[in-house]
């Protein structure tokens, strides 16, 4: 029903803690204040006599991070950078250099690890997390390990889960149970992990990939009635939940709805109109 890196932007994108995302954030604003420190003290980034720019903004960063090598917020601007360029290349050679000066960072694998997912190499970002793991085992790398070994099928997903629910101080009791569902829906075992996503869902009503996956499996052994319900339930919690509409729209195709799957899939457009599937499937219901 999705692609693989359809199923890949949707694991990844909701299996770290929020805390861990604000401070990337707030890595990334130290950033910024370390490159204006460094163009104020430069005149790399000035224009020359010419009234050209002498350099392209990611060789300022790399300018900056050369004499700041050792700052982490500069290195998450320069690979923010190539992320958005998809020059996943160029981010894989930066996090490996960091990682040679420091190969005791756990962070620094962690974040070698969402490139290399991005790259479409998990069993490169499986062994980057266990690397991670052994130094620091914090709750959100496991739960990103969790999330990759549930994908490949690996049973130590479970343990995975089994050791954030034991870890009281964790605090990612729903996260846990989404590892578990997700690792049976990858096994094909739709029925058995459907229970686990409700588990989820009953931790926080508001966990959308929970609800994604809920609505996916549902889908997947024919219960179109039941998922696009789920997915209605996620879209009137989140309205801007861009899948949610795609995914409602693929049910209610199913139903024989396809004046409504039309109108679900011009909202997901609303919302993203990059979403290619999304597209897609809206030319190829006549909309």
């Amino acid at each position: 029903m999705y692609s693989k890196a359809e199923r890949q932007r949707i694991v990844t994108g909701n299996t770290v803690y929020n805390y861990f995302c604000i401070t990337m954030t707030f890595m990334r604003q130290i950033g910024i204040i370390f490159l204006w420190l460094f163009l104020s003290c430069s005149d790399t980034a000035k224009e020359d006599k010419t009234g050209k720019e002498n350099i392209s903004y990611e060789q300022t960063l790399k300018n900056a991070l050369a004499q700041y090598p050792d700052s982490l917020p500069l290195l998450d601007n320069l690979l923010q950078h190539y992320g958005e360029t998809e020059n996943y290349d160029s981010a894989l050679s930066a996090i490996n250099r960091a990682i040679y000066r420091d190969s005791i960072n756990p962070g620094l694998y962690d974040m070698q690890s969402m490139i290399l997912v991005a790259k479409g190499d998990t069993s490169g970002a499986v062994l980057s997390l266990e690397k991670a793991i052994l130094i620091y085992p914090a709750p959100p790398y496991i739960i990103s390990l969790g999330a990759l070994y549930a994908q490949t099928r690996n049973p130590l997903a479970l343990e995975m889960s089994d050791a954030l629910l034991i870890g009281n101080k964790a605090a990612a009791e729903k996260e846990a149970y989404f590892i578990k569902g997700l690792y049976y829906s990858f096994k094909e075992q739709k029925e058995k992990a459907i229970p686990f996503f409700d588990q989820a869902i009953q931790k926080d009503f508001q966990f959308m990939a929970a609800y994604l996956e809920k609505g996916l499996a549902l889908y997947d052994i024919k219960k179109y009635k039941e998922s696009a319900d789920v997915f209605t339930r996620a879209v009137t919690l989140q309205n801007n939940f861009d899948r949610g509409y795609y995914y409602l729209g693929r049910s209610l195709e199913k139903l024989n709805r396809p004046a409504e799957a039309r109108e679900a899939y011009e909202k997901a457009l609303m919302y993203d109109p990059n979403y290619t599937e999304a597209k897609e499937a809206l030319d190829r219901s006549g909309g």
